[in-house]
C-alpha cells in the first residue's frame, strides 16, 4: 500500500477545468497559489464541445439594450435584469481578453465576423467558425499549463466539500475539499481559504444529451449537501438539434446553423416551425424543442431533419467545417442533404444560487460557469450567453477573492475509509444510472405533467436509499460518486418542477399551461 497522501494546500481550489475555471485560475494565478482539479484530462468539459460562439455586442448598430431585451424576452420573464446588465456590458471586454490571449476568432475584412442565432434581434456572435469552446479551450490550457502558482489535477474526483461543520467549528465556511485521486485509488484532502465550483451541468441526468459524460452535476450536489440554496433547477434546457445516428451520440448541430438559414423539415420534406411560431426557426431553444417534439410525436417520427443544402456549398464549407466533416463521415453529405436531427438535454440554467461575485450562501466557497444560478438565463437561456457568463463571473469571482482577507484554515481530518470495504456488485452502480436516466427522460423531459413527476419523485426516493446504502459501506469510486451527485441533481429538478405550478421557459406542464401573472425563481433550502 502507497503512504497516504497529506493534506495539499493552496490559497484557491478551484474544481472544474472548463472556461469558467481556467478563466478564474488565470485571473487569479499572479496572486495566489491555484489548484485546479478536474475528474478527466483537462479537455474533457463541456466548454470544449460549444460550437456557436459567444454572446457580446460588438457592433456600432448594436446595443447593450438591445442584448440585454433578448436576454430578458429568451428567459420569459425570470432573468434577473441586474445579472443581466452586468454580464451583457462585461462581455466585450471578456472578448477583448480572450483575443488577447490569442484566440484565433474568425475574421471578416479584418474584424472579428458576427453570426446571428435564435433570439438574438441582431449579429453579436462572436466565434471560431463551428468550433468556439474547443479553440477558446486549446488557448486557455496551453497559458495554463505554463503559468506559474497554477497546479493542475487530472483524473481528480470531487467527493465532498469540508465545511466547518465537520470538524465542530463555528461560524460555518468551507474549507477545501475531499477528491479521489484515481490513479492511486485514494481521497486526498485540499485545504484551501476559498474553493470555487466551476463543474459545469448535469445533462448526463438524462438518457440524450449534448453533454458529455462528465456533466453530472457534481459541484451542484455538493453545494446542497454543504448547505447552499439551489434555484431554478426545473429549468433544464433541451438543444432543438442534436444530431440523430446510431453510430453518434452527444454531437451538437449549432444554432448557428438556423441562425445562417436552415430549415427544419419533416420527412417529407413540409418546413413547420412557421406553424409554431413567427419567428420561425429563429426562435428561442425552448420554443424550437417543444415544436420538434410536437412534430414527432403527432406523426410517430425518430427524428426531424435541418436544411442547410439551399445555401453555396463553399459557404457550408467555410461556415461549419466541423459539421460538415463529421456528418460526411457519416454518409451525410450537408450541402446536398438535411441532417436528421431530435432535441436532446443540453444546458442547466438552474444551478446553486450565488451573488454577482459569485459567493454562494457558505462563506469560502464561491459557483460560476453551469453550476451556478446567477439570475442570467431565468426560464431559458439565450444562445451563445452562456460562455460569456463563464468568463464574466470567472473575473468578478476571483476580484471578490483578491480583496478578501485569506482566514486560516485550520487542520482537515483524514478521509476515513477505515469501516468500508471493496463493493462486490458494481453492477448496482450500472442498472441504477441507467434507470434514473431512463424515467428522467420519460417523466421530467420537454413535456411534464403531475403524474410523471410524481412518478419520477417516487423512483428517485427508493435510489436514494439504495445509493446512500452502496456509499456508506463501499469505497468510493468515480462512478458511485457521479451517480450519487446525478440522483441528488434528479430530486432537485423533479422537487422544483413540481412547485412550479405554470408553464414558462424550458418548463411546460400540461396540468399548469398557462402563466402566472407574477413568475418567481424557484429557490429550494437544504435541510439544516
Amino acid at each position: 500500500m502507497p503512504s497516504p497522501t497529506p493534506p495539499l494546500d493552496f490559497d484557491v481550489v478551484i474544481v472544474g477545468s472548463g472556461l469558467a475555471g481556467l478563466s478564474a485560475a488565470m485571473h487569479l494565478a499572479p496572486h495566489r497559489r491555484v489548484a485546479v482539479i478536474t475528474k478527466r484530462a483537462l479537455a474533457d468539459g463541456s466548454s470544449g464541445w460549444a460550437q456557436g460562439g459567444i454572446a457580446a455586442v460588438m457592433d456600432r448598430s448594436d446595443s447593450f439594450a438591445s442584448h440585454v431585451d433578448d436576454t430578458l424576452v429568451a428567459g420569459a420573464g425570470l432573468s434577473d435584469p441586474a445579472a443581466t446588465r452586468f454580464v451583457v456590458e462585461h462581455a466585450p471586454e471578456s472578448v477583448g481578453w480572450l483575443r488577447e490571449l490569442g484566440v484565433p476568432f474568425t475574421l471578416e475584412d479584418g474584424d472579428l465576423h458576427l453570426t446571428r442565432e435564435g433570439g438574438h434581434s441582431a449579429r453579436r456572435i462572436v466565434h471560431v467558425t463551428d468550433a468556439t469552446g474547443a479553440a477558446v479551450q486549446r488557448t486557455l490550457i496551453e497559458h495554463v499549463r505554463r503559468t506559474p502558482n497554477i497546479t493542475l489535477f487530472e483524473h481528480h474526483t470531487l467527493v465532498d466539500l469540508v465545511t466547518s461543520r465537520r470538524i465542530g467549528e463555528q461560524p460555518q465556511r468551507c474549507l477545501g475539499l475531499y477528491a479521489l485521486d484515481e490513479a492511486r485509488d485514494e481521497v486526498v484532502t485540499f485545504r484551501a481559504p476559498h474553493t470555487i465550483l466551476a463543474s459545469g451541468g448535469a445533462g448526463k441526468v438524462y438518457l440524450y444529451t449534448t453533454n458529455p459524460d462528465t456533466a453530472t452535476g457534481d459541484g451542484i450536489a455538493a453545494a446542497w449537501r454543504a448547505g447552499c440554496r439551489a434555484t431554478n433547477m426545473e429549468f433544464i434546457q433541451f438543444h432543438p438539434t442534436c444530431l440523430y445516428h446510431p453510430l453518434v451520440k452527444s454531437f451538437l448541430i449549432t444554432e448557428a446553423v438556423r441562425g445562417e438559414g436552415g430549415r427544419l423539415l419533416l420527412p417529407d420534406g413540409t418546413r413547420f416551425m412557421p406553424q409554431h411560431d413567427p419567428r420561425a426557426e429563429l426562435a428561442p431553444r425552448d420554443i424550437v424543442a417543444r415544436a420538434i417534439d410536437f412534430e414527432m410525436k403527432k406523426h410517430g417520427l425518430d427524428c426531424v431533419y435541418l436544411d442547410i443544402s439551399h445555401q453555396p456549398a463553399q459557404f457550408i464549407r467555410e461556415h461549419f467545417p466541423t459539421i460538415h466533416a463529421r456528418c460526411l463521415e457519416l454518409g451525410i453529405d450537408i450541402t446536398r442533404q438535411p441532417i436528421p436531427v431530435v432535441p436532446a438535454a443540453h444546458y442547466t440554467c438552474g444551478g446553486i444560487h450565488t451573488d454577482l461575485s459569485g459567493r454562494t450562501d457558505l462563506p469560502g466557497l464561491h459557483a460560476i460557469g453551469e453550476t451556478a444560478y446567477t439570475g442570467l438565463h431565468g426560464a431559458n437561456r439565450l444562445a451563445s450567453n452562456s460562455l460569456v457568463e463563464c468568463m464574466v463571473f470567472a473575473q468578478s469571482a476571483a476580484r471578490d477573492i483578491l480583496a478578501t482577507p485569506q482566514p486560516a484554515v485550520p487542520p482537515l481530518p483524514a478521509w476515513d475509509a477505515s469501516q468500508v470495504t471493496d463493493a462486490d456488485e458494481s453492477v448496482v452502480i450500472s442498472h441504477n444510472w441507467d434507470e434514473l436516466r431512463r424515467f428522467m427522460w420519460d417523466y421530467v423531459g420537454i413535456v411534464r405533467t403531475n403524474k410523471r413527476l410524481e412518478r419520477a419523485a417516487h423512483r428517485i426516493a427508493l435510489l436514494q436509499g439504495e445509493i446512500q446504502e452502496f456509499y456508506a459501506n463501499f469505497h468510493v469510486s468515480r462512478d458511485l460518486l457521479e451517480l450519487r451527485n446525478l440522483v441528488t441533481v434528479a430530486d432537485l429538478i423533479v422537487r422544483s418542477a413540481q412547485a412550479r405550478h405554470e408553464s414558462r421557459g424550458l418548463h411546460f406542464s400540461r396540468d399548469y399551461p398557462q402563466q402566472s401573472p407574477d413568475p418567481q425563481p424557484t429557490t429550494l433550502v437544504p435541510p439544516r
